[in-house]
């Protein structure tokens, strides 16, 4: 029999978020990992019915009552916990396992609960990461199929233009040659920079107030932008220039979301945030000091449908648009070594900059 002093050690000691409920689903016992995976206090809430512990939870309280009728247990995968703390909602994707239990006196079930988010981040970034190397294989491949028919078709123009005395035709060789000029510079735009990478010590905020300086003086005063910025990021080894041109890429974005809900949107905001992240993995690698750039904006957000190919070349949910911003942003960020990722829902989308600190200089 194993005693309650030592059954409590045991569920101190795991990394695994533990609940024990009795059977009026109160809580008996919470572990010190479910305390801060909830933003809970075992002191203070023991006793309490656990719907009274978690925002929106009819279905997980509907699940718990009929495993304790049942006396089967339950599994379920990826499920959106909310909790509240200090009046904030966070919300968290997690496993969760309920089990009924007879030999703990004064508890009923066991839940044990397996925060994901991490897990299901690296493997959105792995796809990231993955879907770029792709992309950018086939987009080498069709460049070199199509810059070499494009070179013949461009010399086979101006030979012809030669030989023309007829200044009226001239114009129709002129268009091939400013046609096929202009296909090259797109494919060219396509591949991201194809010069090496200056780097050198720079300011992330320097680069941030370029940004927001050439946002607005685009934008005037149809966007406003708010910065907050964390003062204590040193220095970073980086293309100064290359990123000016990522974010930029970003920020204009998310002006033309909010310029395509003109007069809907009286309060078109775009917020510049900076922060330290310390012990982040980025491609498989763990990096101990990351910088983070959110660009975020209270426009219409993206539709769901492009969600997963904002990054894919020529993909613009906008008519105007090339669908080139983002590839190229992705592709200078990637060169850094670091990944661009984003969420988005009508009234909130943030693009997130992930940079590592490393190489700082």
């Amino acid at each position: 029999m194993i005693s309650e002093q030592l059954h409590t050690r045991l569920l101190e000691n795991l990394s695994t978020a533990i609940l024990l409920l009795d059977d009026k689903l109160c809580l008996s016992h919470i572990n010190a990992a479910a305390e801060s995976l909830l933003g809970l206090s075992g002191n203070r809430h023991v006793g309490e019915p656990i719907d009274m512990l978690l925002v929106d939870a009819q279905s997980t309280v509907q699940t718990l009552r009929e495993t304790l009728e049942s006396g089967r247990p339950h599994t379920r995968r990826e499920a959106i916990l909310t909790t509240s703390s200090g009046g904030k909602i966070d919300k968290s994707t997690v496993d969760y396992t309920i089990t009924p239990i007879e030999d703990i006196p004064g508890s009923a079930l066991i839940v044990e609960i397996q925060p994901i988010d991490r897990l299901l981040r690296i493997s959105r970034e792995e796809t990231l990461f993955s879907a770029q190397e792709s992309t950018h294989a086939l987009l080498k491949g069709m460049a070199h199929e199509i810059k070499n028919p494009l070179g013949g078709l461009r010399g086979a123009a101006q030979l012809l233009e030669h030989e023309l005395n007829d200044d009226g035709l001239k114009e129709y060789t002129q268009i091939i040659i400013d046609e096929s000029d202009r296909l090259r510079n797109l494919v060219d735009r396509m591949l991201g920079p194809a010069k090496a990478q200056t780097l050198e010590p720079t300011n992330i905020h320097e680069v941030l107030e370029r940004v927001r300086q050439l946002t607005e003086a685009e934008a005037g005063t149809r966007v406003k932008i708010r910065r907050d910025y964390d003062p204590s990021i040193p220095d970073l080894s980086a293309d100064r220039e290359r990123l000016i041109q990522a974010t930029l890429n970003i920020t204009r974005n998310a002006v033309q979301a909010l310029s395509s809900q003109a007069g809907e949107n009286d309060n078109a905001k775009i917020t510049i945030t900076t922060r330290i992240i310390r012990q982040f993995t980025i491609g498989g690698q763990n990096h101990r000091l990351v910088c983070r750039i959110d660009i975020c904006d209270n426009g219409p957000g993206i539709p769901e449908d492009l969600q997963d190919k904002v990054f894919i070349p020529m993909v613009s949910g906008h008519a105007s648009n090339s669908g080139l911003g983002l590839s190229i942003a992705q592709s200078i960020v990637n060169q850094h070594h670091g990944l661009i990722a984003f969420t988005s829902e009508v009234g909130d989308t943030c693009f997130s900059i992930y940079l590592p600190l490393e190489t700082s200089v």
